[in-house]
């Protein structure tokens, strides 16, 4: 009886143990957890992996700024400050051209705020704004759209300059007398008119520098340094003075980024001048050339990129609004914009930073101890007119610029067949939407087994614009590859149409290897060399891996245009992009 009265004993301790024991192991597991997790709140955080949302602010920056803006932002990131909420305050940046920054800007950006080359983009962004809330305000079955106010744009800060100079290797400065008088508009007008060899370009108006550049244009056909009207810059002597100098261009282009990647790829085979930012002569002359570029000032006066950082209102229908951490992100990032240090990173870039007690000509600054660039230039600031001026000499510029003579040669050949015939489609009417002159003309050639003329140069107009569309629509891949007979039947046509006063160009694409012509490349250079009724440029696109590179690239070299590369997903935007020359 013991003996059974003992066993229940020890069955009760073997019970109270398990329990115990079961208690132990949660309190362990639970104390496991929460130290875990004071732990992690408790170490560092990695900038690149742990980020609030709330305290991000993406910004869009102009390319040519890009790289140093982008050497700031690493700066300031590394400084890992926090918000009042502990928030990690982080900055990141997407490049953008301006004017896809506008249009960006107007329909639930992927970014909070703007870093454009110039406020003539923020001008832009919020007129356009106030046209859509205004438009917005009227529609009365817009349901659940509320308009939000017409200022999209907020808190600008300036923090760097640079003046929108004519950059012109030594050797040309000295041939236009650059030490003996500052150089005018009329003066580049007149030695490419003495001269054919001359070729100066200025950017696109949809560049800071090029739409500057366009704007000191009609204030010196105007005979204005200030107060520019739509009256005055629609005046005939004004416009016939914008042509003048315009006809003179040897094509269009793109921005100081572009730019300095031509000059690093072709040296002094590059234009002889181009309108540029002061800063573009700086940092190429920092790469120590076998010669260097000079600033040329006009003498009527320019204009200054003036590089501004403002934010976005964000709110709308379908946005993120704005966090309040995210405008105390904006506003510590635009303190250290503004602040000695970044300031004076800006002056060794080769800006003109906006704390103006920075002295220009300190000690090892870009602008000390060189003739190039001359910091007590220019000498007559130009000033910047109304939005609606500057929408209107915008508009105007289509029918003052040189017009454009172009072929767009396209490769039909079997490889072409399926998604890169439709993406090439796409492009070419892209292409043909973003040339708006009225005396621009567009013609299309394709090849294959052979090179066949689809449509001959045609004017712009409504009923050209529809026929080249349907051409387009109807092009379709199978053959071979005559890509050098597709170049030669182009050029053949141009010197038949025989326009010296139009840009008369070439823009031709393959996505494989020549295989059918006729002629050689040995037949096309030597004709490029001795018939010259008009000059013809050439710009070459290698769409896809299997593209002939090096045949393109010396199809742009003979014709004096450019080499692009293009991938599936790029066409389209490359075809926009090369528009802009024209």
């Amino acid at each position: 009886m013991s003996q059974n009265r003992l066993s229940r004993q020890q069955k009760s301790t073997l019970i109270i143990a398990a329990v115990i024991f079961v208690l132990l192991c949660a309190c362990t597991i639970i104390l496991l957890l929460v130290g875990r997790d004071l732990w992690e709140s408790l170490r560092p955080v990695d900038p690149d992996t742990s980020v609030s949302p709330a305290a991000e602010l993406t910004i869009a920056v102009s390319p040519g700024m890009a790289p140093t803006f982008n050497s700031l932002v690493e700066q300031f990131n590394a400084q890992t400050n926090t918000t009042p909420d502990g928030s990690l305050v982080l900055v990141r940046t997407v490049t953008m051209v301006p004017e896809k920054m506008v249009e960006s800007s107007l329909d639930r950006p992927a970014f909070q705020a703007v870093a454009p080359d110039s406020s003539l983009w923020l001008n832009q962004i919020d007129r356009q704004w106030e046209h859509l809330q205004q438009a917005l305000t009227q529609n009365q079955d817009a349901e659940g759209l509320i308009p939000i106010g017409n200022r999209r744009v907020s808190e600008p800060v300036r923090y760097a300059t640079s003046p929108i100079v004519i950059a012109a290797w030594e050797s040309v400065a000295y041939e236009l007398g650059w030490h003996e008088q500052n150089i005018s508009w009329q003066d580049i007008q007149r030695k490419a008119t003495e001269n054919p060899d001359f070729k100066w370009n200025h950017p696109s108006t949809g560049h800071a520098s090029g739409l500057l550049a366009t704007l000191a244009e009609f204030y010196a056909g105007a005979g204005l340094t200030r107060g520019l009207t739509t009256e005055t810059a629609t005046q005939q002597s004004t416009l016939d003075y914008v042509r003048a100098v315009e006809a003179t261009v040897r094509f269009y282009g793109e921005g100081e980024d572009v730019i300095l990647q031509r000059l690093s790829a072709e040296g002094r085979s590059f234009l002889d001048a181009f309108v540029t930012q002061e800063q573009t002569v700086i940092a190429w002359n920092k790469t120590a050339p076998a010669e260097e570029l000079v600033a040329l000032y006009p003498a009527e006066g320019t204009l200054w990129a003036d590089h501004p950082l403002a934010l976005l209102e964000l709110g709308g229908a379908g946005e993120q609004p704005l966090t309040d951490n995210q405008r105390r992100t904006y506003q510590a990032f635009a303190d250290f914009l503004t602040g000695p240090g970044a300031q004076q990173q800006l002056l060794d870039a080769g800006y003109r930073p906006a704390d103006l007690t920075i002295a220009l000509d300190q000690p090892g600054s870009p602008f000390a101890g060189t003739d190039k660039v001359d910091f007590h230039q220019p000498q007559t600031t130009l000033q910047i007119p109304s939005e609606s001026v500057v929408e209107v000499v915008q508009n105007v510029w289509w029918y003052t610029k040189r017009p454009t003579n172009v072929y767009l040669v396209v490769d039909t050949s079997g490889s072409m067949e399926g998604d890169k015939i439709e993406l090439t489609q796409m492009a070419l009417q892209s292409f043909v939407e973003q040339i708006r002159g009225d005396r621009d003309q567009v013609g299309m050639i394709a090849f294959s087994n052979d090179a066949e003329v689809l449509l001959s140069l045609q004017p712009l107009d409504d009923a050209g614009r529809a026929s080249l569309q349907s051409t387009i629509q109807q092009i379709y891949a199978a053959g071979n590859t005559a890509l050098i007979d597709g170049v030669w039947e182009a050029y053949t046509e141009l010197q038949l149409h025989g326009d010296s006063e139009a840009i008369n160009a070439i823009v031709v694409m393959t996505d494989g290897h020549e295989n059918n012509s006729a002629f050689s490349m040995r037949d096309l250079q030597a004709r490029l060399q001795q018939e010259q009724t008009v000059r013809v440029v050439i710009f070459a696109i290698a769409f896809g891996s299997d593209a002939d590179e090096a045949l393109m690239q010396d199809l742009a070299n003979m014709g004096g245009g450019q080499f692009r590369r293009a991938d599936e997903t790029e066409i389209e935007d490359l075809y926009k992009t090369i528009s802009t020359y024209f």
